[in-house]
């Protein structure tokens, strides 16, 4: 088992306190904020920073529990105006020494989320930049940005819009035509 980290923020988990917590506080600088937005294709991260620590549970599980906060800027989905975003969320992450992969090709995801298999490693820094993609908004929106009805048809031809699509649109019209029918 190699000794040297896979990344300067991984601890080595044979190394930890048993009895004590480990914190940590990350705080990226300029060029890795570049790197962090470029990988996760955002417009720009402003700030980034994750603070926690790890623990022991038991004798060869870990907990890590940290603060995630972060401004991202992205492209609106329907202005491509800049939208701006602020991530503030708590992380948390078990460790287990027994963790059994699922064997088959498809299966359920577990209500519990947050429990990963234990290596030799901890990488906070991993564990922030996974943490900050599960966040970010998939479908940012600038402030009062809608997205119209785009109608389309053949020229002379009445176009048809989404009210004309409801299978009860016409329904409606019918009981009224109903109505006056039995009033007269």
């Amino acid at each position: 088992m190699s000794r040297t980290p896979p990344s300067p923020t991984a601890l080595r988990v044979a190394e930890l306190s048993q009895n004590a917590q480990t914190p940590f506080s990350l705080r990226p600088d300029a060029d890795s904020l570049r790197m962090i937005a470029e990988e996760l294709d955002l417009s720009a991260l402003r700030k980034l920073s994750f603070e926690g620590h790890l623990k022991a549970l038991g004798r060869s599980d870990w907990e890590l529990k940290a603060r995630l906060g972060a401004t991202v800027v992205q492209p609106c989905v329907v202005t491509l105006e800049p939208v701006q975003t602020r991530i503030d969320v708590d992380v948390t992450r078990l460790f287990v020494q027994d963790y059994e992969e699922p064997e088959e090709a498809e299966v359920e995801m577990p209500e519990d989320d947050r429990t990963e298999p234990l290596g030799a490693w901890i990488d906070p820094a991993a564990i922030m930049i996974e943490a900050l993609a599960l966040e970010i908004p998939e479908y940012p929106r600038a402030d009062g940005a809608e997205l119209g009805q785009a109608v389309y048809t053949k020229p002379g031809d009445t176009p048809m819009t989404d009210e004309d699509a409801r299978p009860f649109a016409g329904l409606a019209g019918l009981k009224n035509q109903l109505k006056d029918d039995t009033t007269e």
